[in-house]
């Protein structure tokens, strides 16, 4: 395998655009409900509030995406897909079982869980409600990153791409009509109309994945036992990835909790906030996702060369995104804000911290990226530990620590630069010191 800048683009390219679609979604449900005439800043906050729960729940169990990707890339590059060609569909049954069990369990008690991000009245209402509906779009979601994975592991990103596309624009769609209503045809449906729109496109993506899943690939939907050889690993893998999300999952609920107690203009400039650094996270992933798909095939494969120069390009092209993305947040800076609130208050506190989101891009973009390469060899052990250590031993020292010193929101937003610097650099020297000395006796 030749690893060129336009065989990455080719894998790169269709998945920033289907990852993109991901925080996408969550955008235009805070630009739209952020400009709500009754309770804007309250609907805002609750938005943000149960999506970064929500965000936690797909994250933990979405990992299936990044464990079939491995195994399937890494029997491609042996020339061995045969092999686990039932693995993709018990996956699929095993996870969207647990997601049915987390509704059932977590749905009747809505309100002790948000009361923990610390909303209260108006705000814990509007949470309840809009997690109340949000919560059904969940088993439909899983579903379709596990078939995401498996498309990712044949190494094509085009037709995630395509599924992605059209549930945004559902979602966008459906936003405005549902939210603000139609007039003489759809009543105005306010935070309920964001969540139900949602939900429908969750639904209309899963079905796509159905049709390109049986139409285009040799992978069978239909479920047979015994369990493949493989699903112990897919299992060891999501267990690593579940603890290690469930730590990522800390530094969100920390940086939410913190943000809501220091009140609505607060929660809502960090919603505003935290959902752009997402959009970026989002773009980046699209390289991210190349090398996860091509480090996988190349290890498969044992070319450890092509796997060396992978990284190196992936290092660079990375880099240069990461930068570009920073000047294009620091010249929208003012504009971006206005787009999602127009309260004087939330925006004076956006516009105090949105540049340490823009300021810190190249160094999400070296650890996303990484992150995706190791998610592509299988080795999820190094990336929980990691991430272990920058969690509790970097983020929340860093935080209790910069929030005594009074700097609110400035304190979780330095707290996660250190985060994420601490996330990236180490795997790039071990996986250096990994692959280097390989690649050299080949």
């Amino acid at each position: 395998m030749n690893i060129t800048l336009k065989e990455i683009n080719r894998l790169a390219i269709p998945a920033l655009i289907s990852g993109v679609s991901e925080p996408i979604l969550s955008i235009t449900d805070t630009a739209v409900v952020g400009n709500i005439d009754i309770h804007s800043t309250e609907s805002l906050a609750a938005v943000g509030i149960v999506g970064t729960f929500i965000s936690m729940l797909v994250w933990v169990l979405g990992q299936t995406r990044s464990a079939i990707s491995a195994i399937v890339s890494q029997y491609l590059g042996a020339d061995k897909i045969d092999e686990v060609k039932n693995l993709p569909a018990q996956a699929i049954f095993i996870i969207t079982s647990l997601s049915i069990i987390i509704i059932l369990t977590t749905y009747p008690f809505a309100g002790p869980i948000f009361k923990l991000y610390n909303a209260s009245d108006l705000i814990l209402n509007y949470s309840i409600d809009y997690y109340r509906i949000r919560v059904f779009g969940f088993p439909f979601a899983l579903f379709t990153i596990a078939v995401f994975g498996t498309f990712r592991g044949l190494q094509n990103t085009f037709y995630p791409m395509v599924i992605a596309l059209t549930g945004t624009l559902t979602n966008i769609v459906l936003d405005f009509a549902l939210v603000y209503g139609i007039a003489g045809f759809i009543n105005p449906m306010y935070i309920e109309g964001a969540a139900w729109a949602s939900v429908i496109a969750q639904v209309v993506m899963a079905g796509m994945a159905v049709y390109f899943l049986i139409k285009k690939t040799p992978i069978p939907l239909r479920l047979k036992f015994p369990f493949n050889k493989e699903i112990k690993s897919f299992i060891l893998m999501i267990l690593n990835l579940f603890v290690r999300t469930l730590a990522l999952n800390v530094t969100l609920y920390y940086a939410s909790a913190f943000s809501t107690s220091y009140g609505k203009e607060y929660i809502a400039a960090y919603t505003i906030a935290i959902n752009l650094w997402f959009l970026g996270a989002f773009i980046i992933d699209g390289y991210s996702s190349a090398g996860n798909i091509l480090s996988g095939r190349l290890y498969g494969a044992k070319d450890y060369k092509n796997l060396i120069a992978l990284s190196n390009r992936l290092i660079i092209y990375g880099l240069i995104i990461g930068a570009i993305m920073a000047v294009i947040g620091l010249l929208t800076y003012k504009p971006v804000g206005q787009i999602f609130s127009n309260d004087p208050a939330v925006l004076k506190e956006f516009n105090e911290v949105f540049w340490i989101v823009c300021a810190m891009q190249p160094l999400c973009a070296l650890a996303f990226i990484f992150d995706g390469i190791y998610k592509g060899l299988g080795k999820m052990r190094h990336l929980r530990n990691l991430l272990l250590f920058a969690t509790f031993l970097v983020f929340l020292p860093a935080l209790f620590a910069l929030d005594a010193q009074g700097l609110k929101l400035h304190a979780i937003f330095i707290s996660m630069t250190l985060w994420i610097f601490v996330r990236g650099f180490p795997l790039i020297i071990k996986f250096r010191k990994m692959f280097i000395p390989l690649a050299q006796k080949q």
